[in-house]
C-alpha cells in the first residue's frame, strides 16, 4: 500500500507538524556544533607548527589558544541548542502517532482490532513509540551532521593536498570493509531479536494473566517452562547475534580511527622528497585525525536506526489497516428505527459464518436472537451495531442503508451492551457517564437505580465516586454488566442491543434488569441475544439462528408450536431449570 511505502523521514515530517522546523533548527545548530568541534583541529596544528619554527611570540599562541576554547564552548552551545529543538520535536512526534493510532483504531472494524492481541496493540502505542524517543531525539540531528563533518574535512584536506586527502582515507576503507561483514544479515538478525523479544513478552503476559488457572490446576512448573524456554532462546538469539558481529565490529573500531598509519609514512615521504611543507603535512596529520571521530559515532547509531525503522513499519503496518467505508458527513433521513437485513454474508477470519440471513424487525419491538453457541447470534448483532462490515447483502435502518451513513451519525442511535462490556479505571460515575457525557449526577444515579446499581454502589466506600480499577477489576462480573447496562440506558439511544447482557447477573437481579429494561424501551427497537429462554418468552418476534442462518422465526408460543429447533430448546432449559430448583434445597 501506498502507506507502507512512504520513506521514515517522510513519515516523520508529517508527524512532527508544525514542530518539523525545529528538526530543521535542530539539524542546522548539529552542524554548527561539529564544525566548531572539528575547527580547533587548525589552530592546534597551527600551534605545532609555531612549536616546530621555535616562534616565541606569546600572542599568537593566545589567540589560538582563545579561539579553541571559544569553538569549544561553541561547540557545547549549539549542541545544546539542537538537542532543545530535537526533543521538542520528537515528544510532538510521539504524541502525534499515538493520537493517530488511537484514532485509526476507532475507525477500522472491531474484528481487526479483536484478531490482533491486545498487548501487541498496547505494546506499539506505549513501550514502542516511546523507546524511538531517544533515536529520534538524537540520532536525527548527530547523525545528519556527524556524516557531513568529515566530508567537510575531507574537502579542505584535497585543498591542502589531495595525495594526503586520499592517505587518510586508507585505514577508513579497511575499517568499512570489515564494517561491511558485520552487516551482512544484519537487519535480518535484528528483525529476529525483535520477534524472540516480542513472544518473550507475550509469554510473561500469559502467564502473568493465567495466574490464578495455573496455580489452580497447578500447573505452574509447566507454565514456568514455557516462559524459561522464551527467555533461553531470546538470550541465545542475543548472544548469536553478537558473536557473529563482535569480530568485525571490534576490527573497524580498531583500525578506522588509525589514520596515522597512512598518513604519517606517506606523508614523511612526500615530506622528504620536498612536494609536501612541514605545515601542510602537520595540519593534515591533525586533521585526519577529526575525519574518523565523527563517521564512527555514525556507525554506533547503526543499532539505532535499525530499530526506529522497525518501529516505524509497525506504526505503519496499523495506519495502512482498512477503514470503514463510511462517509463523513451525511443527511439521510430515517423515517423509523426498523432494522432489515437482506441476503447478509460475513466471513470471519477467511471462513463464512453467515450465510444469507434475511431477517425484518419492526422499529419498536423486542427482538431476540437464539440458538446453539457459534451459530451467529453476536455476529448478527455487531453487524446492526456496525462493529463490522458485511462482506455482502445490506443492513438497513429505517429504509437506509447503514453504509451510507457516517459512524458518528450512526453510532448515537445504538446502545450495544456486551457480556464482556469493558469499564473504564475510572470512577462508577464518570464509566455511566460515558453513555451520556452532559447528563447531571442525578440522571446517572437514576440510570443505576433503574438498573439495581443503586445498592451495591452506595455499599462500597467512595460510593459513585470508587474507582472501579483496570478493566473494572474491583468489581465482580455482575456488578461490571449491570454497570454497563446502566451506562447505555443512559445512552438513551432509539436502538438497543444487549448481546448476552445478563450472563454475569444472578436470576434475582436479572429479574430486576428485565424489569427496568422493560421500563425503558418503550418506543425503542430492542434486540436481546439470551442464553435464558426464559427471559424473552414476552419478545414480540423470536429468531432461532443455527448455522449461520435465520431457521426459524415467531413468537413464543408460534414457536412451541411449530418450530422443532425452538421446542426442543425450549426443553432443554427447562430440564436445567427443574434440576436447578432439585438442587438447590440440598445446598
Amino acid at each position: 500500500m501506498q502507506n507502507k511505502e512512504r520513506g521514515a523521514v517522510s513519515w516523520l515530517m508529517e508527524f512532527a507538524g508544525e514542530k518539523r522546523i525545529f528538526y530543521i533548527v535542530s539539524v542546522i545548530a548539529a552542524i554548527i556544533g561539529v564544525i566548531c568541534s572539528v575547527a580547533p583541529f587548525l589552530f592546534v596544528s597551527d600551534i605545532v607548527i609555531r612549536l616546530i619554527e621555535r616562534k616565541t611570540r606569546w600572542s599568537g599562541y593566545l589567540m589560538d589558544g582563545g579561539a579553541i576554547a571559544v569553538l569549544w564552548m561553541l561547540r557545547y552551545l549549539f549542541h545544546g541548542i539542537s538537542t532543545c529543538c530535537s526533543h521538542k520535536a520528537t515528544f510532538q512526534v510521539l504524541a502525534n502517532i499515538r493520537k493517530r493510532l488511537c484514532d485509526k483504531l476507532a475507525k477500522v472494524p472491531l474484528g481487526k482490532v479483536k484478531d490482533t492481541p491486545s498487548g501487541a496493540l498496547k505494546n506499539i502505542i506505549v513501550e514502542r513509540v516511546d523507546s524511538i524517543e531517544t533515536t529520534l531525539a538524537h540520532v536525527v540531528p548527530e547523525f545528519t551532521s556527524n556524516l557531513l563533518a568529515p566530508v567537510v574535512v575531507f574537502m579542505y584536506l584535497c585543498i591542502l593536498d589531495w595525495r594526503m586527502a586520499l592517505a587518510s582515507l586508507i585505514t577508513l576503507v579497511f575499517g568499512i570493509v570489515a564494517y561491511m561483514f558485520m552487516m551482512v544479515g544484519y537487519q535480518e538478525s535484528f528483525q529476529n531479536t525483535i520477534n524472540k523479544t516480542k513472544i518473550l513478552n507475550d509469554t510473561a503476559v500469559e502467564y502473568i494473566n493465567g495466574i490464578e488457572v495455573i496455580k489452580a490446576f497447578g500447573k505452574a512448573q509447566s507454565s514456568y517452562e514455557k516462559f524459561e524456554v522464551a527467555a533461553k532462546e531470546g538470550a541465545d538469539c542475543y548472544v548469536e547475534w553478537m558473536r557473529r558481529c563482535n569480530v568485525p565490529f571490534c576490527i573497524a573500531m580498531v583500525v578506522m580511527p588509525c589514520t596515522a598509519l597512512a598518513t604519517v609514512p606517506i606523508g614523511g615521504f612526500l615530506f622528504m622528497k620536498g612536494s609536501l611543507s612541514l605545515s601542510t603535512l602537520v595540519m593534515c596529520l591533525i586533521l585526519s585525525m577529526g575525519l574518523v571521530t565523527p563517521l564512527i559515532t555514525v556507525m554506533s547509531y547503526s543499532d539505532d536506526i535499525g530499530k526506529m525503522g522497525s518501529i516505524l513499519g509497525e506504526v505503519t503496518g496499523v495506519l495502512s489497516w482498512e477503514e470503514q467505508l463510511r462517509p463523513i458527513n451525511d443527511n439521510k433521513q430515517i423515517k423509523d428505527y426498523s432494522i432489515c437485513l437482506e441476503n447478509v454474508r460475513f466471513s470471519y477470519r477467511e471462513k463464512e459464518v453467515l450465510h444469507g440471513v434475511n431477517l425484518k424487525i419492526e422499529s419498536g419491538t423486542v427482538n431476540a436472537l437464539v440458538g446453539p453457541s457459534g451459530s451467529g447470534k453476536s455476529t448478527i448483532a455487531k453487524l446492526i451495531a456496525s462493529l463490522w462490515d458485511v462482506d455482502s447483502g445490506s443492513i438497513k435502518i429505517g429504509g437506509v442503508d447503514i453504509s451510507e451513513l457516517s459512524l458518528k451519525n450512526y453510532n448515537r442511535k445504538i446502545a450495544y451492551v456486551s457480556q464482556d462490556n469493558y469499564l473504564f479505571d475510572n470512577t462508577i460515575r464518570e464509566n455511566i457517564r460515558m453513555g451520556d457525557l452532559n447528563a447531571t449526577d442525578k440522571q446517572v444515579e437514576q440510570a443505576a437505580k433503574d438498573c439495581g446499581c443503586h445498592e451495591f454502589i452506595m455499599a462500597l466506600p467512595d460510593g459513585y465516586d470508587t474507582i472501579v480499577g483496570s478493566a473494572g477489576g474491583h468489581l465482580s462480573g455482575g456488578e461490571r454488566q449491570r454497570i454497563s447496562i446502566a451506562r447505555a440506558m443512559l445512552k438513551n439511544a432509539p436502538i438497543i442491543i444487549l448481546d448476552e447482557a445478563t450472563a454475569y447477573t444472578d436470576p434475582e437481579n436479572e429479574a430486576l434488569i428485565q424489569h427496568s429494561v422493560a421500563k425503558l424501551i418503550k418506543g425503542k427497537t430492542l434486540i436481546v441475544i439470551a442464553h435464558r429462554l426464559s427471559t424473552i418468552v414476552d419478545a414480540d418476534q423470536i429468531f432461532v439462528i443455527e448455522n449461520g442462518t435465520v431457521a426459524e422465526t415467531g413468537t413464543h408460543n408460534e414457536l412451541l408450536a411449530n418450530g422443532e429447533i425452538y421446542s426442543n430448546m425450549w426443553r432443554a432449559h427447562m430440564s436445567v431449570k427443574d434440576s436447578e430448583q432439585e438442587v438447590e434445597p440440598r445446598a
